[in-house]
């Protein structure tokens, strides 16, 4: 797929890239609109020979019945074409915003996660959502409401042309000259109108932020301060709405003014040449007719003008926002990872965070295939950086994360996170089914596999829902406890079936009774696999080959469990700690 990012700041491009995959439906729509309004301005020129007609007396009924003729086949014409081209817009114009959202949702999905953690998801959300409603407007308004002024002006003109060329010719010089104005007058609220579309993404941004929390704020009786939050931010956003708009008003003000002027003027010289005998009473009911088209055309171009430059202005911020440049890419020769065993290995690795301290400095490690790995220490030690460094969710500043000797940022990214599956302490599940939550795992998975996979990670909890498998879990898994969140977490890892498997606080906060499910299921998921573990409940580990222990990000011990409890360090030190507190607990 292209890189979107090109069209960060070329909203029109972007646009136009999807009217180009359905270009034949684009000029057939045009083509229609096109016609019709030539048809219906036309219609007024078949009112004039009809009048001529009719002035010549009932001698020339021939003549008065063809004039008919032609007047009834332009209003025909004219309303048939604008059904064909409504028709025809039916299906464009909605294909054209599934094409574009779901372009924007992939290219979305491919940001890093220091991307998401900079912004609000509501806020997200509602830009893809605001994009497709500004191309799906914008399109309709510009054929429907933008052209069709446009082009009825210019075949007004000519037609004003057939009775006086010097009238025609100082008409196409007002109508340009006021085109130029409203679209340079229209074009310098530019700020006003991003500033109303940044303050309205902030309104749909505040209102997911509210609701995905909102047993945070019940539990601290913020229902009252987020009610004045949101009235606050609302606030703001009616304020630039209404500053955007009136900025446009005054266009179409003084647009009025000049239109009226003009039309009167028009009216007065052709009565002027009628005098003089220098143009029919049809001529006069020509002019007459066109300059109140030519006023309603523009009246409506300037109408149109703002809302199209309001929504313009939000599918230009959308755009700026969504279409970033990813900042982890796939390196140009980058291959699939091939699995050989999943010996892992940091190597010289110095990494801090963007705008943060620095995590490591020269750090190195080497994991054996197979080979279970516990990390503990304090809070800080960059136990978790590790697990974001080997899933290549940041890269290294300096030096390599390799498996299998193959430097994960020269592997694919897809095929890096196809050989590790990670059981977290914060499960994150979907608002769907237990089946389709542990699927996920591996999509293409059958019921068969899904079930069994459910009965290695103990999901006998399952038997006891009144649904079974087919139990939505509500949003994030709220109708589930913890226990059995970490078990779906584990039987999507035993799908999954990876070489590698980062287990993160896996039973931490678990009641004894899930904590012995979840131990034993994570003693079957451990069996043939290279595990690192960050646990800070130490028994955990005492099954594990190796204990890693951080402190600011070194290794300040590494051994196996009991040869570290025999030596008087910092691993024994916080073993000696965790019997305590649960000595004191116990009491």
């Amino acid at each position: 797929m292209d890189d979107l990012s090109e069209y960060a700041s070329r909203p029109f491009a972007f646009v136009m890239r999807y009217c180009r995959r359905r270009s034949a439906s684009h000029i057939a729509i045009l083509s229609c609109v096109v016609a019709a309004v030539v048809c219906s301005v036309g219609t007024q020129y078949g009112v004039k020979s009809l009048v001529d007609a009719l002035t010549r007396g009932p001698g020339h009924s021939g003549a008065v019945w063809l004039a008919f003729i032609f007047l009834v086949t332009l209003i025909a014409a004219d309303n048939l074409l604008w059904r064909v081209a409504s028709w025809v817009a039916s299906f464009t114009f909605v294909g054209v915003t599934g094409d574009l959202r779901r372009d924007i949702f992939r290219h979305l999905t491919g940001h890093a996660p220091s991307y998401f953690a900079r912004r609000m998801p509501g806020m997200l959300t509602s830009r893809i959502t605001a994009t497709s409603n500004a191309v799906h407007t914008v399109e309709n308004m510009l054929v429907w409401n933008v052209l069709p002024p446009c082009i009825a002006t210019v075949v007004a003109i000519a037609l004003i042309g057939t009775v006086s060329l010097p009238m025609a010719a100082g008409l196409a010089l007002v109508a340009v000259f006021m085109v130029l104005v409203m679209f340079g007058v229209a074009a310098g609220g530019k700020t006003l109108h991003d500033d109303y579309a940044d303050k309205a993404a902030m309104v749909d941004g505040e209102m997911v932020d509210v609701v995905n929390n909102m047993p945070l704020v019940r539990a601290f009786c913020g229902t009252d301060h987020e009610l004045d939050r949101f009235n606050a931010t609302v606030g703001r956003e009616m304020s630039a709405r209404g500053r955007s708009l009136r900025y446009l008003e005054k266009l179409r003000i003084a647009h009025a003014v000049i239109t009226i002027v003009l039309t009167i003027s028009l009216l007065a010289w052709a009565i002027t040449l009628w005098q003089r005998g220098s143009v029919t009473t049809g001529d006069v009911v020509l002019v007459c007719t066109l300059g109140l088209s030519i006023l309603h055309a523009t009246r409506d171009l300037a109408v149109a003008l703002v809302d199209v430059t309001q929504h313009v202005a939000r599918l230009s911020e959308a755009v700026a926002t969504l279409l970033v440049p990813h900042e982890l890419t796939d390196h140009p020769e980058a291959r699939p990872l091939r699995k050989n065993g999943a010996a892992i290995a940091f190597n010289n690795v110095s990494f801090r965070y963007p705008g943060g301290r620095s995590v490591f400095e020269r750090f190195n490690l080497r994991i054996q295939p197979g080979q279970r790995v516990g990390l503990v220490g304090e809070s800080g030690g960059g136990k978790s950086t590790l697990f974001v460094l080997l899933q290549r969710f940041y890269d290294a500043e300096r030096g390599s994360v390799t498996i299998d000797n193959q430097d994960i940022s020269r592997v694919t990214q897809h095929s890096l996170r196809e050989a590790i599956s990670v059981v977290p302490q914060d499960i994150s599940l979907f608002h769907r089914t237990i089946l389709e939550n542990i699927r996920y795992g591996r999509p293409t998975a059958t019921d068969d596999e899904v079930l069994r996979a459910a009965s290695a990670a103990r999901c006998d909890f399952v038997d006891n829902l009144p649904e079974g498998f087919a139990t939505m879990v509500g949003n994030r898994g709220v109708k589930l406890s913890g226990g059995q969140r970490q078990r779906i977490a584990i039987a999507r890892a035993f799908l999954k079936d990876t070489p590698i498997l980062l287990l993160d606080e896996a039973t931490a906060a678990l009641d004894s009774e899930s904590e012995e499910a979840v131990r034993e299921a994570l003693g079957s998921l451990m069996r043939g696999r290279t595990v690192i573990a960050i646990a800070h409940r130490l028994s955990t580990l005492r099954s594990f080959d190796r204990v890693v222990v951080l402190k600011n990000g070194r290794i300040i011990e590494d051994g196996q469990p009991a040869c570290l409890m025999r030596k008087d360090g910092h691993y024994r030190n916080l073993v000696a700690k965790e019997m305590s507190r649960l000595a004191v607990h116990a009491a």
